[in-house]
């Protein structure tokens, strides 16, 4: 990738990262981001040095011709070999401009250029090294910020103008004029061509590096081996006074068998903090998308049989074991086993706010005796409800989370073997949730749900709120030269 993509990019890939104000249901963003000033602060100083590198790479045309001179008379010049051996670009701001994109401008700079002279006059020939320092050099380019229908980013140059001050030259020997020669014949010649080569060079490494490296924002990731999260562009980036601002769907959905969610997208009143380069603000629609998802796959579906029972367990799941939760269960089916089925009644709807984290599944346990057959028989039916407080945190590039459920609460809701103690069988019930169950939801909270950043781009001095329906996380953001 180009030095100068990096340059541009560091600006516009915090900002492709961004927030919005949300609309009516269905039109809001899942996730949000925002760079702020102290971002676009950032981006600015990164990319003077790419952009130094890239104008080194400016090749200059020779410039030769006839003159004529008094005392002098007629004769033929060139200055060749024209180089820039230096670039110091001293000032730059990055600036969001409402409804367009990026401004970036470049002040107080300048360039230093050597090169060969020669001159020719019938047989007189004469020929040295000069140096040329072009001075007070301003920049000013617009980036227009857009998305394609697949939700993916795109950037254009709308426009370039650069400017050049004054051009000085240093000609090696006491040639007062060849010096003016150069002030008369090249000088704004080399001024024009200077200018036109900038905008040239920053308009190619938009098309062919900065847009390309848009690319990398991804428009899906995935999470697991079966769910991935959409990471579509709603809109064009936006930028507001202080800020450039994106906004994402943040949909999880099945790799194989995509289908409407019929979630609320819930509106998100983002805080006005600016102390940190960029902002995420993640909705509970994210992660509620992602607990219909899972339901649907039946990752919360369990099965305890006798062999999962710990061998030190004073109950197993045997009907002779049973005798002392459900008495006339031995009676009826004498020496056999039993199995539970267990499942989530609906999808768990996860609740952010700041006292809080918590959802409060409902799940359906029934009790099957195993018969000689090995046909399985229904025996009786419970629900089962519990909350379960959540714990979320984020690193450098995704969000990660727990959950530690309380105490279950059982309810017996249908029995084919008569009244029995509910308070036995939820002991049973509780050490299998805790010690299965839950570890092995946790293991996959654990993977994380990755954020869509550009490549090469890592998050540090992280900060999480949590705010009434969505998460709010704060970053800064540096650029991982490889």
């Amino acid at each position: 990738m180009g030095d100068l993509a990096r340059l541009l990019l560091r600006s516009t890939l915090l900002g492709l990262l961004l927030t919005s104000a949300p609309g009516a249901l269905g039109a809001n963003p899942g996730l949000v981001a925002r760079i702020t000033d102290k971002g676009l602060e950032y981006a600015a100083r990164e990319g003077l040095l790419a952009l130094q590198r890239k104008l080194q790479d400016i090749k200059l045309p020779e410039f030769s011709g006839d003159f004529r001179i008094k005392h002098i008379g007629r004769g033929n010049y060139e200055f060749h070999s024209l180089q820039i051996n230096a670039c110091e670009l001293l000032g730059a701001t990055l600036s969001p401009v409402p409804g367009h994109g990026l401004s970036l401008a470049i002040s107080n700079s300048y360039v230093r250029v050597q090169g060969a002279w020669k001159v020719r006059k019938s047989f007189l020939r004469l020929k040295n090294s000069f140096e040329l320092h072009v001075n007070g050099i301003t920049i000013a380019v617009n980036l227009l910020l857009g998305s394609e229908p697949s939700g993916r980013a795109t950037v254009t140059t709308s426009s370039c103008s650069s400017h050049i001050r004054d051009v000085e030259v240093d000609i090696n020997g006491d040639l007062g004029w060849l010096l003016s020669l150069f002030h008369n014949q090249i000088e704004n010649k080399l001024r024009r061509v200077l200018e036109k080569e900038i905008c040239e060079r920053i308009k190619e490494a938009v098309t062919s590096d900065l847009q390309p490296y848009l690319q990398t924002l991804p428009v899906t990731a995935e999470i697991d081996s079966f769910v991935g999260i959409d990471y579509s562009l709603m809109e064009p980036p936006r930028a507001t006074a202080r800020t450039l601002e994106v906004m994402f769907k943040g949909e999880i959905f099945h790799l194989s068998h995509r289908s409407p969610v019929d979630v609320l997208v819930p509106a998100m009143s983002l805080p006005e903090t600016h102390s940190q380069m960029v902002y995420f603000a993640i909705s509970d629609y994210v992660f509620n998308t992602a607990s219909m998802v899972y339901h649907k796959l039946g990752y919360a579906n369990f099965s305890i049989t006798d062999d999962m029972i710990p061998s030190d367990s004073h109950i197993r799941l045997t009907t002779k074991s049973f005798r002392a939760i459900v008495p006339r269960i031995a009676k009826l089916y004498p020496n056999m086993n039993l199995e539970l089925q267990g499942s989530v009644v609906s999808a768990p709807v996860l609740t952010l706010s700041p006292e809080n984290l918590y959802m409060a599944p409902q799940m359906e346990i029934e009790a099957f005796v195993v018969l000689p057959s090995s046909v399985r028989e229904l025996v009786f039916r419970l629900g089962v409800a519990t909350n379960v407080s959540a714990t979320l945190t984020f690193n450098t590039s995704k969000i990660t989370g727990s959950l530690k459920p309380e105490k279950l609460q059982v309810e017996l809701r249908e029995s084919k073997v008569g009244g029995f103690n509910v308070e036995l069988l939820e002991a049973l019930l509780n050490y299998y949730l805790l010690n299965n169950l839950y570890p092995k939801v946790n293991e996959k909270l654990a993977h994380g749900l990755p954020l869509p950043l550009l490549r090469h781009i890592q998050l540090h001095d992280l900060a999480l709120q949590i705010h009434q329906n969505f998460l709010f996380l704060g970053a800064n953001i540096q650029y991982m030269r490889t």
